[in-house]
């Protein structure tokens, strides 16, 4: 795939539009391509007042389903922060064949539109603000999903290059919860530096913008955290892990267009990566969905797009076999993205005007 940013040629339209109803050709507002982590949080009570606490640092794959809300939150990332390791090697993501055709034609339309995106200042005493819609698994841990009612849930993250402790604050349920940095054993807790674990606007700018060398430092960071825990080898999936990531990366941040782009871009260059036609998220938006199968857990998720302008909706996980979790077609997760600002002060929302 080229890295231009000119659309696709007359060949790849005829493709596109058996893909979506019509390509886009005008600019997304400010911030619709942008996101970033969800990932499990563990609430505590404190003095009376619950916080959710980001254990030691370690990267999991994200999970399938979100636990029960009576002990656990969502925020935060359970990614580690690690300095490129010198590898100069191509992760198997970028030497292997790219994804299917029609994948790649749509991601790099995708890379287009969010190219055109207003870059913005974000300065470190300021919070990127994001409001979304998720369901909650109500069932049994373990046992078949049942899910919940779409649930609001609003965070504000810290914009500072740390490290910090304190990282921002969740407000869902009725409640805010605090997103601190802690370890389980009571050990005196680490602040985190912006980075992969907390991706500041700055961070993300700072990332580079040619899709290779976007994966060689995406692959760098997760295999240092791996080899950091002794993951097994049979236990990784290069590819896989590559695209969790840059979905991590998708969906609670306010994102620099040129690293938006590139990270679409990026995901094209990996293996598996397909479309599904039609994708729902959680506020019932029907799109365009760039989804992959991880085999391993027996579930597929997709990114969804609006099929028009192409901006980020949200997100959909289901089975592709029958697993303990339910059978083959049930959906396990989904979320939708409903607004997103940069804002000068915790608990402070963005003006309609935003």
């Amino acid at each position: 795939m080229n890295d231009r940013t000119s659309g696709p040629t007359g060949a790849e339209r005829e493709e596109l539009a058996r893909l979506l109803p019509a390509p886009a050709e005008r600019d997304l507002p400010p911030g619709r391509h942008l996101h970033h982590k969800e990932t499990l949080m563990q609430l505590i009570d404190q003095d009376g007042d619950r916080a959710t606490v980001r254990p030691r640092p370690r990267r999991l794959p994200r999970p399938a389903v979100l636990l029960p809300a009576a002990g656990l939150a969502l925020g935060g990332v359970l990614f580690t922060t690690l300095a490129v390791t010198g590898r100069d090697e191509a992760p198997r993501t970028a030497a292997a064949a790219t994804a299917p055709r029609g994948a790649t034609v749509l991601l790099d339309r995708i890379a287009t539109v969010a190219s055109k995106s207003e870059a913005i200042e974000v300065t470190d005493a300021q919070y990127v603000y994001v409001r979304t819609l998720q369901t909650e698994n109500e069932g049994a841990f373990g046992g078949p999903v049942k899910l919940g009612e779409p649930g609001e849930r609003e965070v504000w993250m810290t914009q500072k290059s740390g490290p910090v402790i304190d990282e921002g604050l969740i407000h869902q349920d009725g409640a805010y919860y605090p997103i601190r940095v802690g370890v389980p054993d009571g050990e005196k807790p680490v602040g985190y530096p912006a980075g992969l674990n907390r991706p500041t606007y700055t961070w993300l700018a700072s990332l580079p913008t040619d899709p290779d060398a976007l994966l060689r430092r995406l692959a760098a960071e997760i295999t240092a955290d791996q080899d950091a825990r002794h993951t097994p080898a049979d236990e990784r999936d290069p590819d896989q892990d590559a695209f969790e990531a840059i979905g991590e990366l998708l969906r609670e941040t306010v994102m620099p267009p040129r690293t938006a782009a590139a990270l679409y871009k990026a995901a094209a260059r990996i293996p598996g990566v397909s479309v599904d036609t039609d994708a729902v998220d959680a506020a019932g938006r029907h799109g365009v969905g760039v989804a992959r199968d991880n085999e391993r857990a027996g579930r597929r998720t997709a990114w969804i797009f609006d099929a028009k302008t192409l901006a980020y909706l949200g997100e959909r996980t289901y089975l592709i076999r029958d697993t303990a979790m339910g059978r083959k077609g049930t959906v396990t997760n989904t979320s939708a993205v409903l607004e997103r600002a940069v804002v000068d002060a915790l608990r402070e929302k963005p003006s309609p005007t935003a």
